[in-house]
């Protein structure tokens, strides 16, 4: 799709057709095929003349031919005046002499005749040649006028066909099926995942989105989602567990056996799989008696009251001491009939006593667009289990708590069109199985979309890849090899016994190693000349002095390019290595579609640290989740089947030169294809009823300018359409 000048005024929100959509990368195509050599002007040929050569020829020819009678004619008229002198001679009489010259006479008046008569036909022998000649010209000059006009049209063509060449996209969007629920990542190093988790984020800023992330690797891999974030002036909330469960009211404010099944879920993530539903049926009485509302402290309190004996007044018990004495009578009488009250309340306490200050110090409960739930690395693997299953299963209450009915006309497609709000588990496979259908099946069930990111081929991510709403992505593996060969031969199942093409391109590459681990250093520790993403006192500006919010409606699209050039290592590196942005003959005019190999294990652990492989319904792609391909001049969020179907995805526009491209370049500009987009009515924010605003609410009445495609160009004026975009000072 080629750039025009109206295609770089492009709204600053997104297109209702276009809206919701999830990008997982970019996928390197190039549709239009080279156009070849520019055609040959058609030369005009030798011109071909009467040469005197030839008049001269057929002039000899001709006195050859007429020389006897010329010799002829010289005979007779010598004897004609021989008879004169012999008749003056005396020799002859004066009539034979007579008769003599008359008869030489009538002899020789046929031969002069022939002789005029030859002369006459060579004269015309030549005009015809000379016609003839000249209508082969005249012919030859109009078949060269043919040819030149038939050259003219063809190198009309091939500019044409140069431009749309020239002027294609060649990274195409890859974006989540609107029928799919929920994204399966399995693989991938912390650079891969710090880039896949800034695309994706790139997809919700972009349109104003609800994002949550639930980082369970302890590596910082949202670090350069944060900086991203900021840069576009919303203010991520982030929690770092344990040191911020002061500080998080997630799961505190649901109902009493919302929070049972959590809190029964952490204990059982504590220790080994006991009996939950018995520790989640203690923890309900409790609640009963206490109210829905109590602290952690209180509920820990109750428990306590439960080990401790009756006559035990226990006053140096700080735990106690949170309840009073009518308090603890009617625990120990609510639960008295529950079996091993005693042991289980006891491995309850140690197991919950973890979180005994969530919520105590609790922030302003407004609305983030953007929240991160990260696992201190120090913590360890145990500790990153229980807090991510704490998070993980509150937010599948969160998520079941906004299901709307059965009966409700919200749940009576499966197939969404818009979807807004995105949560992202990293590190899901030390969650248990358990909570991980349980997202999976309220995100479902909700409307929200769901990415859950192994870190190698286990049984539970092998499980979850395979179901009608489930997009399988498989990045690089470092597995047990048994995983691998599982993979292995789910992508070859998945091509149809075809080649897949694996093999990354030069910009990916190039990108890879120049950016290495460092987008995924600790949050402690920034890269070199950059300070630290979260300081003690963080400024309420960006740089350029906006205001950060804590939402924002949406973001725009050049804005956007900018801040992901500026913001992140993935733009800055990518600018760096934009010269390795060239389409490669060798791939042909559809990409990896022309062919490729069969996928093996050792591909699969070859694979570069952003490439992914997107096992769509028509086929694995090989995508690129490097962020800052979107500052491209050859990029679009327009993806490939948008390009070959143009009804789809209509409102999907390349951005011009301004993407950021310099002036020098001789390449047609074009970047990211944001479209027009939707804000919501009256320019609000949607209001958090969950203290922390975990799960974004419903949008209230979104307000989109309608396309009118139905007018007749001819009959618009030339002054309509969306006004350019407002030059912004900050910059």
């Amino acid at each position: 799709m080629m750039s025009t000048e109206r295609s770089s005024k492009v709204d600053a929100g997104t297109s209702r057709n276009d809206a919701g959509r999830t990008y997982l990368g970019w996928r390197h195509r190039v549709l239009i095929p080279p156009p070849g050599p520019a055609p040959r002007r058609p030369a005009p040929e030798d011109a071909h003349g009467l040469s005197e050569e030839w008049i001269a020829g057929q002039r000899d020819s001709e006195a050859l031919t007429n020389r006897p009678l010329y010799y002829a004619l010289g005979g007779l008229a010598l004897l004609a005046l021989l008879f004169p002198l012999l008749w003056s001679t005396r020799v002859l009489p004066g009539p034979l002499a007579l008769g003599g010259v008359f008869a030489c006479a009538a002899i020789a008046a046929p031969v002069a005749f022939a002789l005029v008569q030859s002369r006459q036909v060579m004269a015309r022998r030549l005009a015809r040649a000379e016609e003839r000649i000249g209508a082969e010209r005249a012919e030859r000059e109009r078949l060269l006028r043919e040819r030149q006009h038939d050259h003219a049209r063809k190198y009309t063509e091939w500019r044409a066909a140069c431009r749309a060449y020239e002027a294609q996209p060649h990274w195409y969007g890859v974006t989540v099926p609107s029928d799919t629920s929920a994204v399966v990542v399995v693989g991938g190093t912390d650079s891969g995942w710090s880039a896949l988790l800034t695309t994706v984020g790139i997809s919700r800023l972009r349109e104003g989105g609800d994002l949550t992330v639930v980082d369970l690797t302890g590596r910082g891999v949202t670090r350069e989602l944060v900086r991203l974030a900021r840069r576009c002036a919303v203010g991520p909330r982030h929690w770092v567990l344990p040191a911020d469960l002061p500080r998080m009211t997630l799961g505190t404010d649901l109902d009493a056996g919302q929070r049972a099944r959590i809190l029964s879920a952490v204990a059982a993530a504590s220790g080994r799989d006991e009996d939950s539903d018995a520790d989640e049926t203690l923890l309900l009485r409790l609640l009963e008696v206490l109210g829905p509302d109590v602290g952690i402290d209180r509920l820990i309190g109750g428990l306590r009251a439960l080990v401790t004996p009756a006559e035990d007044m226990a006053e140096d018990d700080p735990a106690l001491a949170l309840l009073g004495p009518r308090e603890r009578e009617r625990v120990r009488e609510r639960c008295a009939d529950v079996p091993d009250a005693r042991g289980r309340a006891w491995r309850l306490e140690q197991r919950l006593s973890p979180f005994e200050a969530v919520g105590t110090r609790a922030e302003d409960g407004t609305y983030a667009q953007v929240k991160i739930i990260s696992t201190d690395r120090a913590s360890g693997p145990g500790a990153a289990r229980v807090y991510g299953t704490y998070a993980v299963a509150a937010l599948s209450e969160l998520l079941e708590a906004r299901t709307p009915s059965r009966g409700s006309t919200a749940t009576a497609s499966r197939k969404r069109r818009e979807r807004t709000r995105t949560v992202v588990v990293c590190g899901a496979e030390t969650l248990p199985e358990e909570e991980v259908d349980q997202v999976l099946s309220a995100a479902e069930d909700g409307g929200v979309e769901v990415v859950l990111m192994f870190r190698e081929a286990v049984p539970l991510a092998l499980r979850h890849l395979d179901g009608p709403s489930r997009l399988p992505v498989l990045m690089r593996q470092s597995g047990p090899e048994e995983g691998v060969e599982r993979l292995a031969a789910l992508v070859a199942r998945a091509s149809g016994g075809r080649g897949v093409d694996m093999a990354a391109h030069g910009l990916t590459e190039a990108v890879g190693g120049a950016v290495g681990e460092t987008a995924a250093e600790g949050e402690d520790g920034g890269s070199e000349g950059e300070p630290d993403d979260e300081p003690l006192f963080p400024s309420p500006h960006t740089e350029s002095g906006a205001l950060i919010r804590n939402a924002a409606a949406a973001i725009a699209p050049l804005d956007l390019v900018r801040h992901v050039r500026s913001a992140t290592v993935w733009g800055r590196a990518t600018a760096k290595a934009a010269e390795a942005d060239t389409p490669n003959p060798e791939r042909g005019a559809a990409g990896a579609d022309a062919g490729g190999t069969a996928p093996d294990t050792a591909s699969l652990r070859s694979l570069a640290p952003t490439t992914a492989l997107v096992l769509t319904p028509d086929g694995p792609v090989s995508a690129d989740t490097n962020p800052g391909i979107l500052t491209l001049a050859t990029a679009t969020l327009a993806t490939a089947e948008d390009h070959r179907n143009p009804g789809v995805g209509r409102d999907v526009v390349p951005m011009g030169a301004e993407a950021g491209v310099s002036p020098e370049s001789p390449r047609v500009r074009r970047s990211g294809g944001l479209g027009r987009g939707t804000v919501p009515a009256g320019g609000g924010t949607p209001t958090d009823t969950s203290g922390d605003g975990v799960v974004l609410e419903e949008a209230r009445g979104p307000m989109t300018v309608p396309a009118d495609d139905g007018l007749d160009p001819s009959q618009v004026p030339p002054n309509l359409g969306p006004p350019p975009e407002r030059l912004d000072w900050r910059v």
